[in-house]
C-alpha cells in the first residue's frame, strides 16, 4: 500500500476540523442568549464549587530474575524486593455549570532492588531504558508542559511529584472543549488499542484508573443518538532539544456513528512524522458483544516500510455458573511491525521509536489473549488474563485477587507469570552484539488502596 500525498491527509483533517468548530459555532452562537449569559451572572455571583477526591496507595512487590534475564548482567539474581507509595490529590473547580478546572496532583516515592540494578544497567549500556523491559520513571521530556519534578533522586530510591491533570472544560449542550493536561482513549481494544496513539496501555498493565495525562486540546461534539466527532491536537517538544517541534506533534479527527445495533467509527491522524488512518465496529451476536478495530501507518522517510497494518478483534461476554457472576473476553491481536526474529527487532528503527514513545509493547506479530473474572462474593473478585504469542508459544499469565475491605479501602494480590522456551518474547532471547539476554523476571505483588 503506497503512502498518500502528505498534503491530502492534512487536508482533510483540516476540512473535519472546519466541520466541527462550524457545527460548534453556531451552536454556541444558539445558546449564548441564554446559558452563557445565566452562567456569567451565576460566576459574577460567586457561584463556585469545589470538589475533593484522592486516593493513596502502597504497593510492594518481589521478583525472580535467573540467569538467563538483563538483570544478571550486573549480577543480580535470586530475589528482588521493591516498594512504592503513591498519592493522589483531585480537584475539580466549577464555574457555574459550564466551565471547570480539573487539577490532579501525584506524588510518588518507589525503590528496591530492581531500581539499584537498573541505575547499574543504564551505566554499563547506555539507553538500555529505551529496551523496555525495565520500568521507567514518568518524564515531561516531550510534553509542552513540564510538570513533573524529581526531589530526589538516588540509585535505590526516587521520590517525585507531578500534575497528572490540569485542564479546563467549556460544556454546552451537545458541545465539550477541553485544553490542558488530559488523557483521551480511543479504539475498542481490552488488552492491545492500536486506535489509541496518545499513552495507550501495555497489554501488561493491570492497574488501569488513571492514563498518564497529556498536553492537548480536545473538542467533541454529540449528534444525539446518531453519534459524535472529536477532534484533538497534541502539540509535543522534541527530547534532544527541548523545543516544540512540528514533526512531533499530533492532530486527529474521529467520527462515530451508529447503524442498528452496530456502531462504527473512522480516524485519520497526522502522527508524529506519519499519518494514520483507522476505522472500527462493534455489535452484538446473541449475548455476546464483539468489536474490531484496524489501523494503517504510512511510516515516515526514515523507514523501509511503506506502512503496516494493525489490527484487534474481540469478544466479550458474562454468564453465571454454581451461583457465582462470571465474566471473560477473548482478543486477537496482529501487528504488522513484528518479527519472530526478535534479535533484530532491537535493530528496527520502526520498532524502537514506538517501544521509545510507549505506543508499542510486543516483538511478535500474532498474539491472542483472553480475561475471565469470578465474583466468589461481592466484595471479592477473582481474575485471570493471559497474553500468548502465537508464533513461539509463549506468554504471560497474570492471576490476581481483590478484596474491597471497607467501602475507601481495596486490597489487591496477583503475580505475573512468563512461559515460553528459549529463544521465544516471553521464556527470554538474545540480541547481539555480546549476547545480551532479555527475559521479564516473574513477579508477585500487594497493593492496598484506600480512597477518599
Amino acid at each position: 500500500m503506497s503512502k498518500p500525498d502528505m498534503s491530502l491527509l492534512k487536508a482533510v483533517t483540516l476540512v473535519f476540523a472546519i466541520l466541527l468548530v462550524g457545527v460548534n459555532v453556531n451552536a454556541v452562537n444558539a445558546l449564548a442568549g441564554s446559558e452563557f449569559h445565566s452562567d456569567d451572572s451565576e460566576i459574577s455571583s460567586g457561584n463556585i464549587e469545589t470538589q475533593w477526591g484522592g486516593h493513596i496507595k502502597c504497593r510492594g512487590a518481589v521478583s525472580w530474575p535467573d540467569d538467563d534475564s538483563l538483570y544478571a548482567l550486573v549480577g543480580t539474581t535470586g530475589t528482588c524486593y521493591d516498594g512504592n507509595i503513591e498519592s493522589r490529590l483531585k480537584n475539580r473547580t466549577s464555574f457555574g455549570s459550564s466551565v471547570y478546572l480539573d487539577t490532579h496532583y501525584e506524588i510518588v516515592f518507589s525503590g528496591g532492588d530492581t531500581r539499584k540494578t537498573q541505575k547499574e544497567l543504564e551505566n554499563l549500556f547506555p539507553g538500555v531504558e529505551t529496551w523496555n523491559y525495565l520500568p521507567a520513571n514518568i518524564e515531561d521530556d516531550r510534553r509542552l508542559m513540564d510538570l513533573t519534578k524529581t526531589l530526589q533522586d538516588r540509585d535505590t530510591s526516587i521520590l517525585y511529584h507531578r500534575l497528572d491533570r490540569l485542564s479546563l472544560t467549556v460544556q454546552q449542550r451537545r458541545f465539550v472543549f477541553r485544553a490542558g493536561r488530559q488523557a483521551v482513549t480511543w479504539g475498542n481494544g481490552f488488552l492491545f488499542n492500536p486506535m489509541d496513539l496518545f499513552n495507550p496501555f501495555a497489554p501488561t498493565d493491570i492497574e488501569r484508573e488513571y492514563k498518564v495525562g497529556d498536553d492537548m486540546a480536545h473538542a467533541q461534539i454529540s449528534f444525539g443518538a446518531s453519534g459524535d466527532a472529536q477532534l484533538l491536537y497534541v502539540p509535543r517538544r522534541d527530547p534532544s532539544t527541548g523545543k516544540v517541534s512540528e514533526d512531533q506533534d499530533s492532530i486527529a479527527g474521529k467520527i462515530h456513528f451508529a447503524r442498528g445495533t452496530t456502531e462504527f467509527d473512522i480516524m485519520v491522524a497526522e502522527h508524529f512524522d506519519e499519518d494514520v488512518i483507522g476505522a472500527g465496529c462493534s455489535g452484538y451476536w446473541g449475548d455476546t458483544a464483539w468489536r474490531l478495530d484496524a489501523t494503517w501507518t504510512f511510516t515516515g522517510k526514515e523507514s523501509d516500510k511503506n506502512g503496516f497494518l494493525s489490527l484487534v478483534a474481540n469478544m466479550d461476554y458474562s454468564w453465571v455458573w454454581w451461583n457465582r457472576n462470571f465474566y471473560g473476553f477473548m482478543e486477537f491481536f496482529y501487528n504488522g511491525l513484528g518479527n519472530n526474529n526478535y534479535s533484530e527487532a532491537f535493530t528496527d528503527n520502526d520498532v524502537m521509536k514506538r517501544l521509545d514513545r510507549g505506543e508499542l509493547f510486543t516483538l511478535g506479530r500474532y498474539y491472542l489473549g483472553g480475561h475471565i473474572r469470578m465474583e466468589v462474593h461481592p466484595l471479592v473478585n477473582i481474575f485471570l488474563t493471559l497474553i500468548n504469542n502465537m508464533d513461539d508459544p509463549s506468554g504471560i499469565l497474570q492471576p490476581r485477587v481483590t478484596w474491597d475491605v471497607t467501602q475507601n479501602l481495596q486490597f489487591t494480590c496477583g503475580g505475573n507469570i512468563f512461559y515460553g522456551g528459549r529463544d521465544t518474547e516471553y521464556g527470554g532471547f538474545t540480541i547481539s552484539p555480546g549476547d545480551i539476554p532479555i527475559k521479564t523476571p516473574d513477579s508477585a505483588y500487594m497493593w492496598l488502596s484506600y480512597y477518599f
